[in-house]
Protein backbone atom coordinates (compact mmCIF):
# COMPACT_ATOMS: atom_id res chain seq x y z
CA UNK A 1 0.00 0.00 0.00
CA UNK A 2 2.81 2.45 0.86
CA UNK A 3 4.25 1.73 -2.60
CA UNK A 4 1.13 3.15 -4.28
CA UNK A 5 2.49 5.66 -6.78
CA UNK A 6 0.11 8.45 -5.77
CA UNK A 7 0.55 8.05 -2.02
CA UNK A 8 4.31 7.56 -2.37
CA UNK A 9 4.57 10.77 -4.41
CA UNK A 10 3.10 12.84 -1.58
CA UNK A 11 5.05 10.97 1.10
CA UNK A 12 8.23 11.98 -0.73
CA UNK A 13 6.99 15.57 -1.00
CA UNK A 14 6.27 15.93 2.73
CA UNK A 15 8.96 13.57 4.01
CA UNK A 16 10.38 16.22 6.33
CA UNK A 17 7.10 16.58 8.26
CA UNK A 18 6.71 12.81 8.44
CA UNK A 19 10.33 12.51 9.59
CA UNK A 20 9.76 15.10 12.34
CA UNK A 21 6.60 13.34 13.47
CA UNK A 22 8.21 9.87 13.49
CA UNK A 23 11.35 11.16 15.28
CA UNK A 24 9.22 12.79 17.96
CA UNK A 25 7.17 9.59 18.27
CA UNK A 26 10.32 7.49 18.77
CA UNK A 27 11.57 10.01 21.35
CA UNK A 28 8.28 9.68 23.23
CA UNK A 29 8.49 5.88 23.05
CA UNK A 30 11.98 5.89 24.54
CA UNK A 31 11.39 8.27 27.45
CA UNK A 32 8.01 6.84 28.46
CA UNK A 33 9.76 3.52 29.20
CA UNK A 34 11.78 5.33 31.86
CA UNK A 35 8.63 5.60 33.99
CA UNK A 36 8.46 1.86 34.91
CA UNK A 37 12.16 1.94 35.85
CA UNK A 38 11.67 4.89 38.20
CA UNK A 39 8.58 3.32 39.75
CA UNK A 40 10.50 0.09 40.30
CA UNK A 41 13.25 2.06 42.05
CA UNK A 42 10.63 3.70 44.29
CA UNK A 43 9.17 0.30 45.22
CA UNK A 44 12.64 -1.06 46.02
CA UNK A 45 13.43 2.00 48.19
CA UNK A 46 10.13 1.79 50.02
CA UNK A 47 10.34 -1.98 50.47
CA UNK A 48 14.00 -2.04 51.44
CA UNK A 49 13.96 0.66 54.13
CA UNK A 50 12.02 0.70 57.31
CA UNK A 51 12.21 4.48 57.36
CA UNK A 52 12.52 5.66 53.75
CA UNK A 53 13.96 9.14 53.54
CA UNK A 54 12.70 11.86 51.27
CA UNK A 55 16.21 12.49 49.94
CA UNK A 56 16.25 9.04 48.32
CA UNK A 57 12.92 9.48 46.51
CA UNK A 58 13.03 13.18 45.55
CA UNK A 59 15.59 12.74 42.69
CA UNK A 60 13.33 10.08 41.18
CA UNK A 61 10.30 12.38 41.45
CA UNK A 62 12.29 15.13 39.73
CA UNK A 63 13.16 12.72 36.90
CA UNK A 64 9.49 11.76 36.55
CA UNK A 65 8.57 15.44 36.22
CA UNK A 66 11.19 15.86 33.47
CA UNK A 67 9.81 12.79 31.70
CA UNK A 68 6.29 14.26 31.91
CA UNK A 69 7.44 17.49 30.25
CA UNK A 70 9.34 15.48 27.63
CA UNK A 71 6.21 13.44 26.87
CA UNK A 72 4.10 16.60 26.55
CA UNK A 73 6.37 18.40 24.10
CA UNK A 74 7.29 15.20 22.26
CA UNK A 75 3.65 14.29 21.64
CA UNK A 76 2.89 17.88 20.63
CA UNK A 77 5.62 17.83 17.96
CA UNK A 78 4.65 14.30 16.95
CA UNK A 79 1.05 15.33 16.28
CA UNK A 80 2.03 18.53 14.53
CA UNK A 81 4.32 16.59 12.20
CA UNK A 82 2.08 13.59 11.48
CA UNK A 83 -1.29 15.32 11.35
CA UNK A 84 0.05 18.26 9.36
CA UNK A 85 1.54 15.90 6.77
CA UNK A 86 -1.68 13.84 6.58
CA UNK A 87 -3.77 17.00 6.08
CA UNK A 88 -1.44 18.18 3.31
CA UNK A 89 -1.53 14.75 1.64
CA UNK A 90 -5.35 14.85 1.73
CA UNK A 91 -5.30 18.33 0.21
CA UNK A 92 -2.94 17.20 -2.58
CA UNK A 93 -5.02 14.10 -3.27
CA UNK A 94 -8.25 16.10 -3.45
CA UNK A 95 -6.67 18.74 -5.68
CA UNK A 96 -5.27 16.13 -8.07
CA UNK A 97 -8.61 14.30 -8.14
CA UNK A 98 -10.49 17.51 -8.91
CA UNK A 99 -8.12 18.35 -11.75
CA UNK A 100 -8.52 14.80 -13.03
CA UNK A 101 -12.30 15.12 -12.86
CA UNK A 102 -12.14 18.27 -14.99
CA UNK A 103 -10.01 16.55 -17.64
CA UNK A 104 -12.14 13.42 -17.99
CA UNK A 105 -14.48 13.20 -20.95
CA UNK A 106 -18.27 13.25 -20.99
CA UNK A 107 -18.26 9.48 -21.54
CA UNK A 108 -16.84 8.87 -18.07
CA UNK A 109 -19.67 10.80 -16.40
CA UNK A 110 -22.24 8.95 -18.46
CA UNK A 111 -20.89 5.66 -17.11
CA UNK A 112 -20.32 6.71 -13.45
CA UNK A 113 -22.82 8.31 -11.12
CA UNK A 114 -22.14 11.61 -9.39
CA UNK A 115 -22.79 10.16 -5.92
CA UNK A 116 -20.17 7.45 -6.39
CA UNK A 117 -17.56 9.98 -7.47
CA UNK A 118 -18.41 12.26 -4.53
CA UNK A 119 -17.90 9.40 -2.08
CA UNK A 120 -14.33 9.03 -3.39
CA UNK A 121 -13.74 12.70 -2.63
CA UNK A 122 -15.18 12.44 0.90
CA UNK A 123 -15.31 9.03 2.59
CA UNK A 124 -12.36 7.42 0.81
CA UNK A 125 -10.07 10.43 1.20
CA UNK A 126 -10.91 10.63 4.90
CA UNK A 127 -9.90 6.98 5.26
CA UNK A 128 -6.56 7.64 3.55
CA UNK A 129 -6.00 10.69 5.78
CA UNK A 130 -6.74 8.63 8.88
CA UNK A 131 -4.10 6.10 7.91
CA UNK A 132 -1.42 8.69 7.02
CA UNK A 133 -2.06 10.43 10.36
CA UNK A 134 -3.04 8.06 13.16
CA UNK A 135 -1.92 5.05 11.16
CA UNK A 136 1.71 6.24 11.03
CA UNK A 137 1.70 6.87 14.79
CA UNK A 138 0.32 3.39 15.43
CA UNK A 139 2.85 1.72 13.13
CA UNK A 140 5.77 3.51 14.80
CA UNK A 141 4.48 2.60 18.26
CA UNK A 142 3.82 -0.98 17.24
CA UNK A 143 7.37 -1.30 15.92
CA UNK A 144 9.56 0.84 18.17
CA UNK A 145 7.67 0.96 21.46
CA UNK A 146 7.03 -2.77 21.48
CA UNK A 147 10.63 -3.53 20.40
CA UNK A 148 12.23 -1.29 23.06
CA UNK A 149 9.85 -2.61 25.73
CA UNK A 150 10.65 -6.23 24.79
CA UNK A 151 14.41 -5.58 24.94
CA UNK A 152 14.03 -4.11 28.42
CA UNK A 153 11.81 -7.01 29.50
CA UNK A 154 14.36 -9.53 28.22
CA UNK A 155 17.08 -7.78 30.21
CA UNK A 156 15.00 -8.12 33.36
CA UNK A 157 14.12 -11.76 32.78
CA UNK A 158 14.04 -13.47 29.41
CA UNK A 159 12.14 -16.56 30.65
CA UNK A 160 9.17 -14.51 31.85
CA UNK A 161 9.37 -12.54 28.61
CA UNK A 162 9.17 -15.73 26.54
CA UNK A 163 6.14 -16.83 28.54
CA UNK A 164 4.51 -13.48 27.78
CA UNK A 165 5.37 -13.66 24.04
CA UNK A 166 3.53 -16.96 23.51
CA UNK A 167 0.02 -15.44 23.65
CA UNK A 168 1.26 -12.43 21.65
CA UNK A 169 2.01 -14.75 18.74
CA UNK A 170 -1.71 -15.53 18.65
CA UNK A 171 -2.37 -11.82 18.18
CA UNK A 172 -0.12 -11.66 15.10
CA UNK A 173 -1.72 -14.76 13.57
CA UNK A 174 -5.22 -13.46 14.24
CA UNK A 175 -4.35 -10.05 12.79
CA UNK A 176 -3.09 -11.52 9.50
CA UNK A 177 -6.17 -13.73 9.30
CA UNK A 178 -8.57 -10.84 9.98
CA UNK A 179 -7.03 -8.35 7.56
CA UNK A 180 -8.37 -10.15 4.51
CA UNK A 181 -11.94 -10.21 5.84
CA UNK A 182 -11.76 -6.58 7.00
CA UNK A 183 -10.67 -5.39 3.54
CA UNK A 184 -13.51 -7.20 1.75
CA UNK A 185 -16.12 -5.91 4.18
CA UNK A 186 -14.83 -2.35 3.98
CA UNK A 187 -15.00 -2.44 0.20
CA UNK A 188 -18.60 -3.71 0.38
CA UNK A 189 -19.41 -0.97 2.91
CA UNK A 190 -18.04 1.73 0.60
CA UNK A 191 -20.05 0.43 -2.35
CA UNK A 192 -23.20 0.49 -0.22
CA UNK A 193 -22.34 4.06 0.77
CA UNK A 194 -21.94 4.91 -2.95
CA UNK A 195 -25.46 3.63 -3.62
CA UNK A 196 -26.84 5.66 -0.71
CA UNK A 197 -25.03 8.76 -1.94
CA UNK A 198 -26.30 8.22 -5.51
CA UNK A 199 -29.90 7.76 -4.41
CA UNK A 200 -29.86 10.79 -2.11
CA UNK A 201 -28.22 13.08 -4.66
CA UNK A 202 -30.67 12.03 -7.37
CA UNK A 203 -33.71 12.60 -5.12
CA UNK A 204 -32.55 16.01 -3.92
CA UNK A 205 -31.93 17.07 -7.51
CA UNK A 206 -35.36 15.87 -8.62
CA UNK A 207 -37.28 16.92 -5.50
CA UNK A 208 -39.67 19.11 -7.51
CA UNK A 209 -40.65 16.19 -9.75
CA UNK A 210 -41.19 13.96 -6.71
CA UNK A 211 -43.45 16.56 -5.08
CA UNK A 212 -45.31 17.26 -8.32
CA UNK A 213 -46.22 13.58 -8.71
CA UNK A 214 -46.89 13.13 -4.96
CA UNK A 215 -44.35 10.29 -4.75
CA UNK A 216 -42.78 11.18 -1.40
CA UNK A 217 -43.94 7.96 0.31
CA UNK A 218 -42.75 5.82 -2.59
CA UNK A 219 -39.30 7.42 -2.49
CA UNK A 220 -39.13 7.07 1.30
CA UNK A 221 -39.75 3.33 0.95
CA UNK A 222 -37.12 3.09 -1.78
CA UNK A 223 -34.68 5.05 0.37
CA UNK A 224 -35.31 2.77 3.35
CA UNK A 225 -34.19 -0.24 1.27
CA UNK A 226 -30.98 1.50 0.21
CA UNK A 227 -30.38 2.74 3.77
CA UNK A 228 -30.98 -0.76 5.20
CA UNK A 229 -28.45 -2.26 2.80
CA UNK A 230 -25.96 0.41 3.86
CA UNK A 231 -26.72 -0.29 7.53
CA UNK A 232 -26.28 -4.06 7.03
CA UNK A 233 -22.91 -3.57 5.35
CA UNK A 234 -21.80 -1.21 8.14
CA UNK A 235 -22.95 -3.65 10.82
CA UNK A 236 -21.13 -6.48 9.07
CA UNK A 237 -17.93 -4.46 9.06
CA UNK A 238 -18.43 -3.31 12.67
CA UNK A 239 -19.01 -6.87 13.86
CA UNK A 240 -15.78 -7.97 12.24
CA UNK A 241 -13.93 -4.97 13.73
CA UNK A 242 -15.38 -5.51 17.22
CA UNK A 243 -14.55 -9.22 17.10
CA UNK A 244 -10.96 -8.34 16.33
CA UNK A 245 -10.85 -5.79 19.18
CA UNK A 246 -12.39 -8.24 21.65
CA UNK A 247 -9.80 -10.88 20.79
CA UNK A 248 -7.04 -8.33 21.31
CA UNK A 249 -8.47 -7.26 24.66
CA UNK A 250 -8.74 -10.90 25.78
CA UNK A 251 -5.14 -11.55 24.84
CA UNK A 252 -4.04 -8.39 26.65
CA UNK A 253 -5.96 -9.34 29.78
CA UNK A 254 -4.51 -12.84 29.68
CA UNK A 255 -0.95 -11.48 29.32
CA UNK A 256 -1.30 -9.12 32.29
CA UNK A 257 -2.83 -11.87 34.44
CA UNK A 258 -0.02 -14.23 33.41
CA UNK A 259 2.65 -11.68 34.32
CA UNK A 260 1.09 -10.91 37.70
CA UNK A 261 0.59 -14.56 38.56
CA UNK A 262 3.95 -15.93 37.42
CA UNK A 263 5.89 -12.80 38.45
CA UNK A 264 4.39 -12.78 41.94
CA UNK A 265 5.39 -16.40 42.38
CA UNK A 266 8.96 -15.57 41.31
CA UNK A 267 9.10 -12.68 43.82
CA UNK A 268 7.73 -14.94 46.55
CA UNK A 269 10.37 -17.60 45.85
CA UNK A 270 13.20 -15.04 45.83
CA UNK A 271 12.00 -13.32 49.01
CA UNK A 272 11.68 -16.71 50.87
CA UNK A 273 15.38 -17.29 50.41
CA UNK A 274 15.54 -19.97 47.74
CA UNK A 275 16.15 -19.13 44.06
CA UNK A 276 13.58 -20.31 41.56
CA UNK A 277 15.00 -22.33 38.66
CA UNK A 278 13.07 -22.64 35.39
CA UNK A 279 14.54 -24.34 32.30
CA UNK A 280 18.00 -24.24 33.93
CA UNK A 281 17.55 -20.50 34.42
CA UNK A 282 17.75 -19.01 37.90
CA UNK A 283 15.06 -16.39 38.25
CA UNK A 284 15.99 -13.46 40.48
CA UNK A 285 13.20 -10.91 40.81
CA UNK A 286 12.42 -8.34 43.45
CA UNK A 287 9.15 -6.49 44.01
CA UNK A 288 10.65 -3.46 42.27
CA UNK A 289 11.75 -5.55 39.28
CA UNK A 290 8.26 -7.04 38.99
CA UNK A 291 6.76 -3.55 39.12
CA UNK A 292 9.10 -2.44 36.33
CA UNK A 293 8.32 -5.57 34.31
CA UNK A 294 4.56 -5.05 34.70
CA UNK A 295 5.08 -1.42 33.65
CA UNK A 296 6.85 -2.56 30.48
CA UNK A 297 4.11 -5.09 29.79
CA UNK A 298 1.48 -2.42 30.41
CA UNK A 299 3.29 -0.22 27.91
CA UNK A 300 2.94 -3.05 25.39
CA UNK A 301 -0.86 -2.85 25.67
CA UNK A 302 -1.07 0.19 23.39
CA UNK A 303 1.13 -1.34 20.64
CA UNK A 304 -0.94 -4.51 20.85
CA UNK A 305 -4.17 -2.51 20.51
CA UNK A 306 -2.50 -0.50 17.74
CA UNK A 307 -1.67 -3.72 15.89
CA UNK A 308 -5.35 -4.59 15.74
CA UNK A 309 -6.32 -1.09 14.69
CA UNK A 310 -3.54 -1.05 12.09
CA UNK A 311 -5.00 -4.21 10.56
CA UNK A 312 -8.45 -2.62 10.40
CA UNK A 313 -7.19 0.78 9.30
CA UNK A 314 -4.76 -0.51 6.67
CA UNK A 315 -7.42 -2.76 5.15
CA UNK A 316 -9.81 0.20 4.91
CA UNK A 317 -7.10 2.45 3.52
CA UNK A 318 -6.04 -0.18 0.99
CA UNK A 319 -9.60 -0.53 -0.32
CA UNK A 320 -10.11 3.26 -0.46
CA UNK A 321 -6.71 3.86 -2.03
CA UNK A 322 -7.52 1.32 -4.75
CA UNK A 323 -10.78 3.12 -5.52
CA UNK A 324 -9.08 6.53 -5.67
CA UNK A 325 -6.18 5.15 -7.74
CA UNK A 326 -8.56 3.60 -10.26
CA UNK A 327 -10.14 7.04 -10.67
CA UNK A 328 -6.78 8.77 -11.11
CA UNK A 329 -5.63 6.04 -13.54
CA UNK A 330 -8.56 6.65 -15.89
CA UNK A 331 -7.46 7.37 -19.44
CA UNK A 332 -7.94 10.98 -20.46
CA UNK A 333 -9.54 10.69 -23.85
CA UNK A 334 -9.62 14.43 -24.47
CA UNK A 335 -6.09 15.84 -24.51
CA UNK A 336 -3.83 17.96 -26.66
CA UNK A 337 -1.68 16.39 -29.33
CA UNK A 338 2.04 17.05 -29.49
CA UNK A 339 2.70 20.65 -30.52
CA UNK A 340 -0.97 21.76 -30.67
CA UNK A 341 -1.97 24.59 -33.01
CA UNK A 342 -3.00 27.97 -31.62
CA UNK A 343 -6.20 29.75 -32.65
CA UNK A 344 -4.86 33.30 -32.63
CA UNK A 345 -7.39 35.81 -33.95
CA UNK A 346 -10.00 33.19 -34.77
CA UNK A 347 -12.10 34.28 -37.77
CA UNK A 348 -14.95 31.82 -37.16
CA UNK A 349 -14.81 29.66 -40.28
CA UNK A 350 -16.27 26.17 -39.60
CA UNK A 351 -16.25 23.20 -41.96
CA UNK A 352 -17.56 19.65 -41.55
CA UNK A 353 -16.14 17.09 -43.99
CA UNK A 354 -17.95 13.77 -44.25
CA UNK A 355 -18.39 13.88 -40.46
CA UNK A 356 -19.86 10.85 -38.67
CA UNK A 357 -20.22 10.30 -34.95
CA UNK A 358 -21.51 7.67 -32.55
CA UNK A 359 -21.43 7.81 -28.78
CA UNK A 360 -19.10 5.44 -26.87
CA UNK A 361 -20.83 2.13 -26.32
CA UNK A 362 -23.40 2.77 -29.06
CA UNK A 363 -23.63 0.67 -32.23
CA UNK A 364 -25.49 3.27 -34.27
CA UNK A 365 -24.33 6.63 -35.59
CA UNK A 366 -25.95 9.73 -34.14
CA UNK A 367 -24.64 11.71 -37.11
CA UNK A 368 -23.57 10.31 -40.46
CA UNK A 369 -21.79 11.79 -43.49
CA UNK A 370 -22.32 15.44 -42.56
CA UNK A 371 -20.62 17.95 -44.87
CA UNK A 372 -21.11 21.73 -44.94
CA UNK A 373 -19.14 24.95 -44.46
CA UNK A 374 -19.90 28.09 -42.46
CA UNK A 375 -18.10 31.22 -43.62
CA UNK A 376 -16.69 33.68 -41.07
CA UNK A 377 -19.37 35.96 -39.67
CA UNK A 378 -22.33 33.94 -40.93
CA UNK A 379 -25.38 33.42 -38.75
CA UNK A 380 -26.60 29.85 -39.04
CA UNK A 381 -29.70 28.11 -37.77
CA UNK A 382 -30.01 24.39 -37.09
CA UNK A 383 -33.41 22.70 -37.07
CA UNK A 384 -34.67 19.13 -37.03
CA UNK A 385 -36.83 16.69 -35.13
CA UNK A 386 -35.98 15.69 -31.55
CA UNK A 387 -33.11 13.20 -31.61
CA UNK A 388 -31.89 14.23 -35.05
CA UNK A 389 -28.41 15.08 -33.69
CA UNK A 390 -28.53 18.89 -33.38
CA UNK A 391 -26.88 19.06 -29.93
CA UNK A 392 -24.38 16.34 -30.84
CA UNK A 393 -23.30 18.40 -33.85
CA UNK A 394 -22.48 21.56 -31.87
CA UNK A 395 -20.95 19.60 -28.97
CA UNK A 396 -18.47 18.20 -31.47
CA UNK A 397 -17.21 21.75 -32.04
CA UNK A 398 -16.33 22.02 -28.33
CA UNK A 399 -14.47 18.71 -28.60
CA UNK A 400 -16.30 17.15 -25.69
CA UNK A 401 -15.61 13.90 -27.53
CA UNK A 402 -12.79 12.94 -29.87
CA UNK A 403 -13.61 12.96 -33.57
CA UNK A 404 -11.84 11.62 -36.63
CA UNK A 405 -8.98 13.71 -38.01
CA UNK A 406 -9.81 16.36 -40.62
CA UNK A 407 -13.59 15.87 -40.33
CA UNK A 408 -14.05 19.21 -38.51
CA UNK A 409 -12.03 22.28 -39.42
CA UNK A 410 -12.01 25.69 -37.73
CA UNK A 411 -10.22 28.40 -39.71
CA UNK A 412 -9.02 25.53 -41.97
CA UNK A 413 -7.28 23.86 -39.01
CA UNK A 414 -8.01 20.28 -37.94
CA UNK A 415 -9.94 20.50 -34.65
CA UNK A 416 -7.96 17.53 -33.29
CA UNK A 417 -4.72 19.53 -33.73
CA UNK A 418 -5.97 22.74 -32.11
CA UNK A 419 -5.06 23.52 -28.49
CA UNK A 420 -8.17 22.61 -26.46
CA UNK A 421 -8.02 25.73 -24.29
CA UNK A 422 -7.69 27.97 -27.36
CA UNK A 423 -10.54 26.14 -29.07
CA UNK A 424 -12.96 26.51 -26.17
CA UNK A 425 -11.91 30.11 -25.50
CA UNK A 426 -12.94 30.89 -29.09
CA UNK A 427 -16.47 29.58 -28.56
CA UNK A 428 -19.24 31.02 -26.36
CA UNK A 429 -21.75 28.30 -25.57
CA UNK A 430 -25.31 28.44 -24.24
CA UNK A 431 -26.14 24.82 -23.30
CA UNK A 432 -29.57 23.32 -23.65
CA UNK A 433 -29.90 22.63 -19.91
CA UNK A 434 -29.01 26.26 -18.94
CA UNK A 435 -26.96 25.21 -15.93
CA UNK A 436 -26.47 27.99 -13.36
CA UNK A 437 -24.31 27.93 -10.24
CA UNK A 438 -25.49 28.44 -6.66
CA UNK A 439 -24.21 32.01 -6.62
CA UNK A 440 -25.55 35.49 -7.20
CA UNK A 441 -26.72 36.61 -10.64
CA UNK A 442 -23.75 38.93 -11.15
CA UNK A 443 -21.19 36.16 -10.67
CA UNK A 444 -23.14 33.80 -12.93
CA UNK A 445 -23.13 36.30 -15.79
CA UNK A 446 -19.45 37.19 -15.26
CA UNK A 447 -18.44 33.54 -14.86
CA UNK A 448 -15.95 33.83 -17.76
CA UNK A 449 -14.13 36.72 -16.08
CA UNK A 450 -15.05 37.65 -12.50
CA UNK A 451 -13.13 40.94 -12.75
CA UNK A 452 -15.56 42.46 -15.27
CA UNK A 453 -17.17 45.71 -14.14
CA UNK A 454 -20.87 46.12 -13.49
CA UNK A 455 -21.46 48.13 -16.65
CA UNK A 456 -20.38 45.24 -18.90
CA UNK A 457 -22.45 42.79 -16.86
CA UNK A 458 -25.57 44.93 -17.29
CA UNK A 459 -24.83 45.35 -21.00
CA UNK A 460 -24.79 41.56 -21.38
CA UNK A 461 -28.04 41.28 -19.39
CA UNK A 462 -29.68 43.90 -21.64
CA UNK A 463 -28.50 41.95 -24.69
CA UNK A 464 -30.39 38.92 -23.29
CA UNK A 465 -33.38 41.15 -22.34
CA UNK A 466 -33.17 40.11 -18.68
CA UNK A 467 -31.89 43.31 -17.07
CA UNK A 468 -35.39 44.56 -16.19
CA UNK A 469 -36.29 41.23 -14.55
CA UNK A 470 -33.11 41.26 -12.49
CA UNK A 471 -33.65 44.82 -11.28
CA UNK A 472 -37.11 43.84 -10.04
CA UNK A 473 -35.51 41.52 -7.49
CA UNK A 474 -35.00 43.11 -4.07
CA UNK A 475 -31.23 42.60 -4.25
CA UNK A 476 -30.87 43.06 -7.99
CA UNK A 477 -27.70 41.50 -9.39
CA UNK A 478 -26.71 40.39 -5.89
CA UNK A 479 -29.71 38.05 -5.72
CA UNK A 480 -28.62 34.56 -4.73
CA UNK A 481 -29.89 31.73 -6.87
CA UNK A 482 -30.62 28.26 -5.54
CA UNK A 483 -28.93 25.14 -6.81
CA UNK A 484 -28.98 25.11 -10.64
CA UNK A 485 -30.97 28.38 -10.57
CA UNK A 486 -33.97 26.75 -8.93
CA UNK A 487 -35.37 30.10 -7.74
CA UNK A 488 -35.64 31.45 -11.32
CA UNK A 489 -38.16 30.73 -14.06
CA UNK A 490 -37.16 28.76 -17.14
CA UNK A 491 -37.07 31.88 -19.31
CA UNK A 492 -34.95 33.80 -16.79
CA UNK A 493 -32.44 30.95 -16.60
CA UNK A 494 -32.19 30.83 -20.40
CA UNK A 495 -31.61 34.57 -20.69
CA UNK A 496 -28.98 34.66 -17.92
CA UNK A 497 -27.20 31.82 -19.74
CA UNK A 498 -27.31 33.87 -22.94
CA UNK A 499 -25.86 36.89 -21.11
CA UNK A 500 -23.09 34.69 -19.68
CA UNK A 501 -22.13 33.55 -23.17
CA UNK A 502 -22.45 36.98 -24.81
CA UNK A 503 -20.15 38.69 -22.30
CA UNK A 504 -17.36 36.35 -23.45
CA UNK A 505 -17.40 38.16 -26.85
CA UNK A 506 -16.11 35.03 -28.61
CA UNK A 507 -15.63 34.75 -32.41
CA UNK A 508 -18.07 31.81 -32.41
CA UNK A 509 -21.29 31.67 -30.40
CA UNK A 510 -23.52 28.60 -30.09
CA UNK A 511 -27.06 28.77 -28.70
CA UNK A 512 -28.63 25.37 -28.16
CA UNK A 513 -32.41 25.87 -28.12
CA UNK A 514 -31.81 28.83 -25.82
CA UNK A 515 -35.02 30.84 -26.38
CA UNK A 516 -37.57 28.02 -26.19
CA UNK A 517 -38.86 29.16 -22.76
CA UNK A 518 -39.33 32.86 -23.56
CA UNK A 519 -42.32 34.59 -25.13
CA UNK A 520 -42.38 35.69 -28.77
CA UNK A 521 -41.70 39.35 -27.97
CA UNK A 522 -38.65 38.56 -25.81
CA UNK A 523 -37.40 36.14 -28.46
CA UNK A 524 -37.69 38.85 -31.09
CA UNK A 525 -35.72 41.29 -28.91
CA UNK A 526 -32.91 38.77 -28.33
CA UNK A 527 -32.73 37.86 -32.04
CA UNK A 528 -32.56 41.55 -33.01
CA UNK A 529 -29.71 42.05 -30.55
CA UNK A 530 -27.89 39.06 -32.03
CA UNK A 531 -28.33 40.39 -35.58
CA UNK A 532 -27.07 43.86 -34.61
CA UNK A 533 -24.43 43.26 -31.92
CA UNK A 534 -22.86 40.07 -33.27
CA UNK A 535 -22.63 41.23 -36.85
CA UNK A 536 -19.44 39.90 -38.43
CA UNK A 537 -19.13 37.10 -35.87
CA UNK A 538 -20.14 33.49 -36.44
CA UNK A 539 -23.33 32.54 -34.60
CA UNK A 540 -25.06 29.16 -34.55
CA UNK A 541 -28.61 28.92 -33.20
CA UNK A 542 -30.38 25.61 -32.62
CA UNK A 543 -34.13 26.10 -32.51
CA UNK A 544 -37.34 24.15 -32.25
CA UNK A 545 -39.35 26.98 -33.86
CA UNK A 546 -38.77 27.97 -37.49
CA UNK A 547 -39.50 31.61 -36.63
CA UNK A 548 -36.38 31.68 -34.45
CA UNK A 549 -34.04 31.05 -37.39
CA UNK A 550 -36.05 32.36 -40.33
CA UNK A 551 -34.05 35.62 -40.57
CA UNK A 552 -30.59 34.01 -40.38
CA UNK A 553 -28.19 33.71 -43.31
CA UNK A 554 -28.57 29.96 -43.74
CA UNK A 555 -30.36 27.08 -42.07
CA UNK A 556 -29.07 23.54 -41.65
CA UNK A 557 -31.77 20.86 -41.62
CA UNK A 558 -31.03 17.52 -39.92
CA UNK A 559 -33.17 14.46 -40.38
CA UNK A 560 -32.42 11.26 -38.43
CA UNK A 561 -28.73 12.10 -38.09
CA UNK A 562 -28.21 13.05 -41.73
CA UNK A 563 -27.90 16.40 -43.45
CA UNK A 564 -31.07 16.97 -45.47
CA UNK A 565 -30.29 20.49 -46.62
CA UNK A 566 -28.14 23.54 -45.92
CA UNK A 567 -29.22 26.73 -47.62
CA UNK A 568 -31.01 30.04 -47.24
CA UNK A 569 -34.54 30.00 -45.76
CA UNK A 570 -35.97 30.89 -49.19
CA UNK A 571 -34.24 28.00 -50.97
CA UNK A 572 -35.11 25.51 -48.20
CA UNK A 573 -38.80 26.04 -48.99
CA UNK A 574 -38.03 24.55 -52.41
CA UNK A 575 -35.59 21.74 -51.57
CA UNK A 576 -36.24 20.56 -47.98
CA UNK A 577 -39.41 18.57 -47.20
CA UNK A 578 -38.69 18.63 -43.46
CA UNK A 579 -38.31 22.40 -43.44
CA UNK A 580 -41.47 22.84 -45.52
CA UNK A 581 -43.40 20.68 -43.05
CA UNK A 582 -42.08 22.65 -40.05
CA UNK A 583 -43.10 25.95 -41.67
CA UNK A 584 -46.54 24.59 -42.56
CA UNK A 585 -47.16 23.22 -39.04
CA UNK A 586 -46.06 26.48 -37.44
CA UNK A 587 -48.40 28.51 -39.66
CA UNK A 588 -51.23 26.14 -38.87
CA UNK A 589 -50.51 26.48 -35.14
CA UNK A 590 -50.55 30.28 -35.43
CA UNK A 591 -53.90 30.22 -37.23
CA UNK A 592 -55.42 27.93 -34.63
Amino acid sequence: MLTNKYLLKYIKKYWYLIFIGISADIFVDVIQLLVPEYLGDVVNIVGGNDNPVYEMISPIIFKLVLVAFGLFFGRLIMRLGNFRSSALIEKEFRHEMFEKAERLSQRYYHENKTGTIMSWFSSDLETITEFTGWGVIMIVDALFLSLIALIKMIRLDYVLTIIVLIPMAALIIWGNFAERFMSDRWDARQKAFDSLYDFTQENFTGIRVIKAFVKEVQEIHAFSKVAKDNMDKNLDFSKCSVTLDVCIELIIGFVIALIMGVGSYFVYCCSSGGPFVLFNHEVVMSAGSLTTFVGYADTLIWPMIAMGQIVSMSSRCKASLNRVSLFLDQDEEIHNCDNPLKLDECKGSIEFKDFSFKYPGSNTHSLENISFKIEPGEMIGIVGKIGSGKTTLVNSLLRLYNVEDNTILIDDKNIMDIDIEDLRNSIAYVPQDNFLFSDNIKNNISFYNKSLDMEKIRTAAKFADVDDNIMEFSKGYETMMGEMGVTLSGGQKQRISIARAYIKDAPIMIMDDSVSAVDVKTEETILNNIMNKRKGKTTIIIASRVSTVSRLDKILVLNEGKLEAFDTPENLMKISPSYQKMVFLQKLESEL
